[in-house]
């Protein structure tokens, strides 16, 4: 299936412009990951501790009275509506108050100002500081080991320089997920780094597409300069990565739209990811592999 037909544009010739945006992104995504590992972004209680409540109430909970209720009692918290209305997710980070007092807090707070409408408690989790930083590191290691196996991987399958433009565009993807978190404010939690881990197998996906093409074309057509084999390969299958972007993004869209606000930053991480993966691919994965071919070239003669 094509939807553009056949194209010739010059990617390959944009790539110093590529370059440039790329590393800015890419020095806001390390600034945001070095305050992500200090704590000091806008972390969710996954990181830092705090206490997570699921309440069931006898009727609807109006949400504007329940957050007036506890910002009235100096309880500071994020609501969400569950179900027919009448049940609420409630998250507190960490306060000076004792893990195992907030949630009796909030618990004292609804019956005071609801008596009419009675509440079970239906789950409670509280994470400790201790805890949250032990995930922050944990979660920096698995990103870590994941850029590792994403190299091997593709030095295996194509060759080293292969490996290493793969590796960097991924990464890429990766930091333009926290530079965008970070720059708007958004929660860190691991909801997050499972979408950032979810869109680097998104990206390495996309491009081991163009990179099959590029080592396919690179051997049919032996006489032809780099630059117009490279050019020739993305635009071979741009209609295909265009396809697989506009599948995975309307999902990625619907979830975002219709998702809930449980899930509203992941879906968000999602759908951005998947534009910066169709990006990498197109104008840092295949340029870089051919700046590292033609350094290579220079280092033989």
């Amino acid at each position: 299936m094509e939807i553009i037909g056949k194209t010739n544009i010059d990617f390959i010739g944009m790539r110093n412009i590529s370059f440039i945006v790329s590393a800015v992104i890419s020095i806001i995504g390390i600034i945001s990951i070095i305050q992500i590992s200090r704590g000091t972004a806008n972390m969710g209680i996954d990181f830092v501790g705090g206490t997570v409540l699921q309440l069931k109430f006898e009727k609807p909970v109006d949400m504007a009275d329940a957050r007036k209720a506890l910002d009235g009692h100096g309880v500071a918290a994020a609501l969400q509506e569950i179900g027919a209305g009448n049940q609420l997710l409630i998250k507190i980070g960490r306060t000076n108050v004792a893990l195992g007092k907030v949630s009796d807090t909030v618990q004292e707070v609804f019956r005071k100002e609801f008596p009419a409408n009675p509440f079970t408690v239906e789950s409670s989790a509280e994470i400790g500081p201790s805890i949250g930083e032990k995930l922050r590191k944990d979660t920096l290691i698995a990103i870590v080991i994941s850029m590792i196996g994403i190299i091997i991987y593709i030095a295996w399958r194509f060759d080293l320089k292969f490996g290493i433009a793969a590796t960097v565009a991924t990464l890429h993807d990766v930091l333009a997920i926290f530079a965008i978190f970070f720059v708007l404010g958004k929660e860190v939690d691991l909801l997050l780094i499972t979408a950032v881990l979810t869109i680097a197998g998104y990206s390495l996906t996309d491009t081991v597409v163009v990179f099959d093409r590029i080592r396919e074309n690179l051997r049919k057509n032996l006489k032809e300069s780099l630059d117009k084999i490279f050019n020739q390969s993305i635009n071979e299958v741009l209609s295909r990565t265009i396809i697989t972007f506009l599948t995975t993004f309307f999902a990625a869209g619907s979830l975002f739209l219709f998702g809930g606000e449980v899930i509203h930053d992941f879906a968000f991480a999602l759908a951005f990811g998947m534009v910066a993966g169709v990006y990498s691919s197109v104008f840092v994965a295949s340029p870089l592999v051919l700046v590292l071919e033609n350094r290579a070239k220079r280092v033989k003669v």
